[in-house]
């Protein structure tokens, strides 16, 4: 089978808004500054859309040194450059792991803006994978996430409402694969990048949040429910796209056509 790049999207900010990009470096972490950033409660517990949908309202950019963040929630856009400095235990999803604490001034920008205490850090040291021996930043278990657009296509088909594809914040969009025809995919390869499909992606309540408005409905959660419960590794959940692990290192670019296999 062959499949086209339509949708390519990084989050420099772990649960903010994506950056959809034309083409982006697949590196063994993932897509270069995908959630190297993060917002953590003053127990160092990372932020999530599923507590906070506001989060949604974050547009971020980083261009590896400096990170501007725009959002109808403050007055000015954060123009931040990233510092060093020493690391801080977080967690994300209880997992503890390591973060660079970039100060005061963005940590008040980002409680002002979302009414709470929170200060930013910058991902350091290293993460594993549940599965496959891959390694991430702050990303939930796994570096890359794929949606086939003809999945998405038919799950609009069972909804009342067509859901944009931003409410699945997938880093690979891929078209041709048919509904459903990235659950038979183990391999992607293209342009010398290549990804290992390791698992379903199981869904939460974020999809369930608009992400231009931050405002949370009962779809499509309730609707993938009905047909998309499954067990995988001794977690049963709702399924819809699927993870995986960069194998080699390459560029990605809309509009490439990638040997699934």
């Amino acid at each position: 089978m062959i499949a086209v790049v339509a949708g390519l999207n990084v989050f420099p900010i772990k649960s903010a808004a994506a950056v959809a990009l034309p083409e982006a470096d697949l590196t063994p972490a993932g897509l270069r500054h995908d959630r190297e950033f993060m917002l953590v409660r003053p127990d160092g517990h990372h932020l999530s859309q599923r507590e906070v949908p506001e989060l949604a309202l974050l547009r971020p950019g980083f261009d590896g040194v400096k990170l501007t963040v725009h959002t109808t929630l403050a007055r000015a856009p954060l123009v931040w450059e990233a510092i060093d400095g020493p690391a801080r235990d977080v967690t994300v999803h209880h997992r503890p792991c390591l973060g660079i604490d970039q100060g005061d001034e963005p940590a008040e920008w980002f409680s002002s803006a979302l009414g709470l205490s929170c200060r930013l850090v910058r991902f350091t040291g290293t993460r594993s994978t549940r599965l496959g021996g891959g390694t991430l930043a702050f990303a939930d278990g796994y570096p890359v996430s794929v949606l086939s657009r003809e999945s998405l296509d038919d799950l609009n088909r069972r909804t009342d409402v067509r859901l944009p594809v931003d409410r699945f914040r997938a880093n690979l969009v891929l078209e041709g694969l048919g509904p459903y025809g990235e659950d038979r995919v183990t391999r992607l390869r293209g342009g010398g990048a290549e990804i290992e499909l390791i698992r379903p992606c199981g869904r939460c309540v974020i999809i369930n949040t608009d992400q231009e408005t931050a405002r949370r409905g009962p779809a499509p959660l309730r609707t993938l429910a009905g047909y998309r419960t499954e067990r995988f590794d001794g977690e049963r959940g709702i399924m819809f796209g699927r993870l995986g692990i960069p194998r080699s290192p390459g560029a990605v670019r809309l509009g490439d056509v990638l040997t699934a296999s």
